[in-house]
């Protein structure tokens, strides 16, 4: 697991969820950066959103996706990050090569996330058209960059649990994104009234 993560999950010792998140990485690629530009306001929106400041966030820009993969790498093995996400846009053309692309990102994506224990959010799109990007990017269909943000900080606050499980020697943590383990509690009771 990267060091930042672990030194921040030790930093919180009631290990509330809704504390200030861990510094992040955001990546975005300049390709299709009508979209993508998007998709990062709404990644830096929800970190902000979620209690983060400015300071702990990192924006580099990548010159297209496939080139995420290497950036997202050096942000999760620094150990100053919490956090990775990446923001892309891979649109189908008349070729097969979105495919090799789209498949190329998400399969380095997962493995850097592997090797380093540092979630990575896959906030790339991969879509047939532009106007099927530009509904997932603010439109109708949300903004995906947010929802990559959201699961990228969800995810390092379920490691952040486990890791204080595991300095407490406390197998039964519960997590539910969103509620810290004393709300998750008193929820459970009200269900079970």
């Amino acid at each position: 697991m990267g060091e930042v993560l672990r030194s921040w999950t030790m930093a919180r010792p009631d290990s509330n969820p809704n504390a200030q998140p861990a510094p992040s990485a955001v990546i975005v690629s300049r390709y299709n950066e009508t979209v993508t530009s998007v998709m990062l306001d709404g990644a830096i929106g929800a970190y902000l959103g979620r209690g983060g400041v400015e300071s702990d966030l990192a924006v580099l820009e990548a010159p297209g996706a496939y080139e995420l993969v290497s950036i997202a790498r050096a942000a999760a093995s620094s150990g100053m990050y919490g956090s990775v996400i990446c923001l892309g846009c891979v649109i189908k053309g008349e070729t097969s090569h979105d495919l090799h692309i789209s498949s190329a990102v998400a399969n380095g994506l997962a493995q850097i996330t592997v090797a380093t224990g540092v979630p990575i959010a896959f906030g790339v799109l991969t879509t047939n058209t532009n106007e099927q990007a530009l509904a997932r990017a603010g439109g109708d269909k949300g903004n995906k960059g947010a929802e990559a943000m959201s699961a990228a900080l969800d995810a390092a606050d379920a490691i952040a649990m486990l890791v204080h499980a595991q300095s407490t020697n406390s197998p039964g943590v519960r997590f539910t994104p969103g509620l810290s383990p004393n709300d998750k509690l008193s929820s459970h009771k009200q269900e079970t009234r």
